[in-house]
């Protein structure tokens, strides 16, 4: 699929964008790759408060369980429920319709989130 350069990465594999003075969080393709076959999607409540770099939800496949990390701080403002019951749409399109969550993040930095171009690199390295 890609990495789309308009997006930046953290080593967790989430991806954010800044739309509107929200952060628009997801996981990435490698991620769900790496997951293979999701069985179970937990996000956090509207209103809950997240911290950079901490698990705020959880993905579940049928051999493991994996912490959702915000990659900035903020609030959660919107949540994409229907992520939670369609996973085949979150397999399809990770970057557009699989957003996770949205978050009130006034002033959120994503500079020292990794660009697209060292994201690839990133997993590159973490292939082999």
């Amino acid at each position: 699929m890609g990495v789309p350069a308009d997006l930046r990465y953290t080593k967790s594999h989430e991806w954010a964008r800044l739309e509107g003075g929200k952060v628009v969080v997801g996981i990435t393709d490698f991620a769900v790759a790496a997951i293979k076959e999701i069985v179970f999607l937990e996000l956090p409540p509207l209103g809950r408060a997240v911290e950079a770099a901490k698990p705020f939800g959880v993905i579940e496949s049928v051999k493991a369980v994996f912490d959702l990390k915000a990659p900035v701080s903020g609030k959660v403002a919107e949540v994409n429920a229907k992520m939670a019951e369609d996973f085949e749409a979150l397999a399809r399109d990770p970057f557009v319709q699989g957003w996770l969550v949205k978050l009130e993040a006034p002033g959120a930095d994503l500079s020292g989130l990794m660009d697209a171009a060292a994201y690839e690199k990133f997993c590159a390295e973490e292939h082999h």
